[in-house]
């Protein structure tokens, strides 16, 4: 069974969608888990403090290395072996190629970072990968940890029902969809599903579709 890890100080924030959907499912299949770890509990600061001011001064607050360290420690024990990431926005872009790769290899420990970052010393410690979803900052490293995680197990056997369901295997250019009703009536006008796409004949569907996706991109 693949693992992955998620450090975070708002485990609460994400539980609910790791254990919905595919991810649920699969958890409970047994083919893939995810485990939360936050850093609170981790600390000896007797209010749960996880957060320090800069050094060299700056705005907001960093979070701290050692209660992150003693997170991913813990998590090791259960996966010695895991590649460790720091979701950052000056990270690597993380792309489907890259996916099916991390899919494919061991156990993986993702660090959700916040507030203005963290503690420098723990990407060093930990020899971590810095990973971005794109080119754009976030309030901390929970929803990129999520689409990493999604992204990942798509590519791991067994936790889609059926093998073709991967989107990715098949034809993703954008497209017009449409489903039932045929006519949907939307303040008092009508909006009709294409004839084409009812007329079975696969040929000009396909056509339909290719014609849509390059005027889409144009």
């Amino acid at each position: 069974m693949r693992k992955i890890h998620i450090i975070t100080i708002l485990p609460e924030s994400i539980e609910k969608y790791l254990t919905s959907s595919v991810l649920g499912r699969a958890a409970r299949k047994g083919v893939f888990h995810t485990e939360l770890w936050d850093p609170r509990d981790f600390t000896k600061d007797k209010h749960k403090k996880v957060d320090g001011r800069p050094y060299g001064g700056g705005p907001g607050m960093v979070l701290s290395a050692e209660p992150v360290l003693k997170a991913v420690a813990a998590a090791r024990k259960k996966s010695p072996s895991a590649k460790i990431i720091i979701l950052s926005p000056r990270g690597k872009v993380f792309t489907n190629t890259y996916a099916q790769k991390l899919a494919k290899g061991e156990d993986l420990i993702l660090i959700a970072g916040r507030y203005e970052g963290i503690d420098a010393r723990v990407k060093k410690i930990l020899r971590a990968e810095e990973i971005s979803i794109g080119p754009y900052v976030l309030a901390g490293g929970e929803l990129p940890a999520l689409i990493l995680v999604e992204c990942i197990a798509r590519h791991v056997k067994g936790v889609l029902g059926e093998e073709m369901s991967i989107e990715e295997k098949r034809d993703i250019a954008p497209k017009e969809i449409y489903t039932r009703p045929e006519i949907l009536i939307y303040k008092g006008k009508k909006h009709k599903v294409p004839k084409v796409l009812l007329s079975g004949h696969h040929k000009k569907i396909n056509e339909f579709h290719k014609h849509k996706s390059k005027s889409q991109n144009s």
